[in-house]
């Protein structure tokens, strides 16, 4: 069965750090570009950041630039996202998303984009 599980969200206070990270099962990531995306209670889903396979390229949603870091281990078959500086407007369901791709230098946060997608990992900053 192939499957994206999260893991590492939790409770955090204002300026806090917490890394998430999304795992594979079933399939290898090598050839996948990753999203990550958040949803805030009564928000719609929005991009976050994304990461090419290749690891050369990523991208990141302005409010979250100098803040947040996507890297991948590919040997770990797993994407991690490093969320510094919390604020509480961070505070929501945090996924992550893949899709196999040709070219190792695709990313992007359209949603329609992705094929695989987790089940969500919440993340709540609050003092």
């Amino acid at each position: 069965q192939l499957q994206l599980v999260e893991s590492g969200g939790g409770l955090v206070e204002p300026g806090g750090s917490l890394r998430l990270s999304c795992a594979a099962s079933g399939f290898t990531l090598d050839y996948h570009a990753i999203g990550w995306f958040r949803q805030a209670p009564g928000k719609e889903r929005e991009g976050v950041s994304c990461i090419s396979s290749s690891g050369t390229i990523t991208n990141y949603e302005d409010s979250v630039v100098g803040r947040f870091s996507v890297s991948r281990d590919n040997t770990k078959n797993t994407i991690y996202l490093q969320m510094n500086s919390l604020k509480p407007e961070d505070t929501a369901i945090y996924y992550c998303a893949a899709i196999q791709v040709v070219s190792t230098t695709a990313c992007s946060t359209r949603q329609t984009w992705f094929h695989y997608w987790g089940q969500g990992t919440q993340v709540t900053v609050s003092s």
